[in-house]
């Protein structure tokens, strides 16, 4: 199961339900079948929750007098139960009392939920968070200190979760985290919690990154951060550099169209200060040339998209000499590869708290294996936990459908790539490298180009009924093959798939018919076989997209072209890439898909 829920949370502010609605619309990214909130104002907690999208959650609250300057909120993304008024959070024991929102998978609910019920306890909904208001009531009866109680329910939970509490009567907010994300913000004279920092950017940038095991108390006054014993623990302050205009469509229609148009930007980040074509030179401030001597091979893990970018990164660094694989990080965890001293397992995840791969990542440092992430997120669970980050500086990404992260990600393992052979294999200064340099530093004006001249919107016009989609390339354009794919799958609900372009004749193009476009992704590689693999689809009748540099011999015998600017073939499969966002972000609107909700998806997938 997983769980991708949004918990916010709010003390000190006058117009608290504002708030917290304010942060649940900046988290609707993370769920969005159901929302809630829970107010305090020193008369009783109030609840209102609602199935559906946070706007039902306000107009239900828009006919309440509901306030209080304390209060909880909740966007849900279901496991335990379906969508519903019952099911959705927060979740309260019998009297009231206590409200609860909750991020994660209570393993052990099943087992609570008897206890409970065979003591009186009457349960409501469907979810494992329930147990967890019933058990703090019970504990409350027992002890005058409700941080007490709260520690006593913690120590009783299997699983994984982020947790904030609301008690009657009291000033605070008790929250706690293990195994989700939760972030504490300080205000000058209010303070807020949240599963992810765009829920309270607009009101500060000052965070505090709980950990594992961390217990908090929250007032308007301060906070108090604390491990499941009670012993005080020291959690450092960070300023996010992002802005709240970054969490915001502003002009754009979705997320998911300006965050494909900040692609630019974000790669300008990723290599500023770490290409210098010039001197045809790499560098990365965290690593010098000789921090990965004695690395013999490398081990990426990842998922979704993140593993795309895997792949594409091992495709790059084998070219340079360096045994590298990629493996799902969920099937990395059951059917580890063999390691060695020598092994480096790299950790690709945008928000560093993947739980499949942080799993993978934990796996690989118990035996002892040397861990490095590539991700977003800096103080993010695998950028504290890995023995080194690097990061990919692409900035939030609020749209389920990821787009710029893997831009950002596969430019920064091309420099991971190039730092790694100079230390490996000793190959610095070759001339194809040099080209690479300058490369890297034109890409985000080629991306540019693209998103000015772009062919998408009458090529989606054109293909958006058809029966399938077939994307195929060679080398570091499988990767994008499998990228293509899983975008037009991920926003339009349509049938695509991947594959390597040698493979389609091996089964696949017994699929192919007149109804089945099949975009053809040229690097610049191989591309005379590509042009085979094309030609064996024409003969078929198939429509074929090229997404090529128009001098590409692929380009010559495609139907439609989606071109891209002439690049180092390194990187034209992220040229590639973005016009294949392009495509799928069109099918989707011209199909009146749900952009940036797609069903039963949502942005961060933090249990296993």
């Amino acid at each position: 199961m997983v769980t991708m829920c949004g918990i916010t949370a709010c003390v000190g502010r006058e117009q608290t339900a504002d708030d917290l609605l304010t942060g649940l619309q900046n988290l609707e990214y993370r769920g969005y079948d159901s929302a809630g909130v829970a107010l305090q104002n020193g008369d009783g907690v109030t609840v209102c929750k609602r199935e559906g999208e946070v706007s039902s959650l306000c107009e239900a609250l828009s006919t309440t007098q509901a306030g209080g300057d304390i209060g909880i909120g909740h966007t849900r993304w279901s496991t335990h139960g379906p969508p519903s008024d019952a099911n959705a959070h927060p979740h309260t024991d019998c009297t009231g009392q206590v409200a609860v929102v909750h991020n994660g998978i209570i393993e052990n609910h099943g087992d609570l939920r008897s206890e409970l019920t065979a003591r009186g306890h009457k349960l409501t909904s469907e979810t494992d968070t329930e147990v967890v208001p019933h058990l703090l009531a019970e504990y409350l009866a027992e002890t005058d200190s409700t941080i007490a109680a709260f520690r006593k329910t913690l120590r009783r939970l299997d699983g994984s979760y982020a947790l904030a509490v609301v008690v009657e009567g009291e000033d605070a907010v008790y929250a706690a985290r293990a195994g989700s994300p939760l972030v504490l913000g300080i205000g000058e004279d209010s303070h807020f919690l949240s599963s992810d920092v765009p829920a309270f950017l607009e009101f500060t940038d000052r965070v505090i990154y709980l950990e594992d095991s961390d217990v908090a108390v929250v007032r308007d006054d301060g906070y108090e951060i604390t491990d499941l014993a009670g012993d005080s623990v020291d959690r450092s302050e960070t300023t996010v550099d992002w802005v709240p205009e970054d969490a915001r469509k502003g002009e754009h229609d979705h997320f998911m169209h300006k965050e494909i148009h900040e692609q630019p930007t974000a790669l300008r980040q990723a290599v500023r200060g770490r290409v210098d074509p010039d001197a045809g030179d790499v560098s990365l401030d965290e690593f010098g040339v000789d921090s990965f001597a004695g690395v013999e091979d490398v081990q990426f893990v990842a998922c979704g998209t993140s593993y795309h970018a895997a792949l594409y990164g091992a495709q790059l660094l084998t070219d340079r000499g360096i045994r590298a694989t990629a493996h799902l990080a969920s099937e990395f965890v059951v059917n580890p590869p063999p390691a060695t001293e020598g092994t480096l397992v790299v950790g690709v995840t945008q928000s560093g708290e993947t739980a499949d791969t942080l799993a993978a990542l934990r796996d690989a440092a118990s035996r002892d294996v040397r861990t490095l992430a590539v991700t977003n997120v800096v103080s993010s669970t695998a950028a504290r936990e890995c023995d080194d980050a690097l990061f990919i500086r692409a900035g939030p990404e609020i749209g389920v459908a990821a787009t710029k992260t893997f831009s950002s990600q596969v430019v920064t393992l091309a420099c991971l790539g190039t730092l790694l052979s100079e230390s490996i294999t000793d190959r610095k200064g070759r001339a194809e490298e040099d080209n690479l340099y300058t490369a890297l530093h034109a890409l985000p004006d080629a991306v540019d180009t693209i998103l000015g001249q772009t062919a998408t919107p009458n090529v989606a016009r054109r293909f958006r009924e058809s029966e399938s989609h077939f994307f195929i390339g060679r080398h570091t354009a499988h990767a994008v093959a499998l990228e293509g794919a899983l975008k037009l799958k991920e926003i339009s609900y349509e049938h695509a798939e991947g594959f390597p372009a040698g493979e389609l004749k091996h089964g696949p193009l017994a699929l192919v018919t007149e109804r089945t476009p099949v975009f053809a992704i040229a690097t610049g590689r191989n591309d005379e076989k590509l042009r085979s693999n094309v030609e064996e689809v024409r003969a078929r009748s198939a429509p074929v997209i090229a997404v090529a540099s128009p001098e590409s011999p692929v380009a010559d015998v495609a139907d439609e072209v989606l071109a891209i600017p002439e690049t180092h073939p390194d990187l034209a499969g992220i040229l590639a890439n973005v016009q294949l966002q392009l495509y799928s972000y069109h099918v989707a609107a011209l199909l009146d898909r749900p952009i940036d909700k797609p069903r039963n998806l949502a942005k961060s997938v933090t249990v296993e």
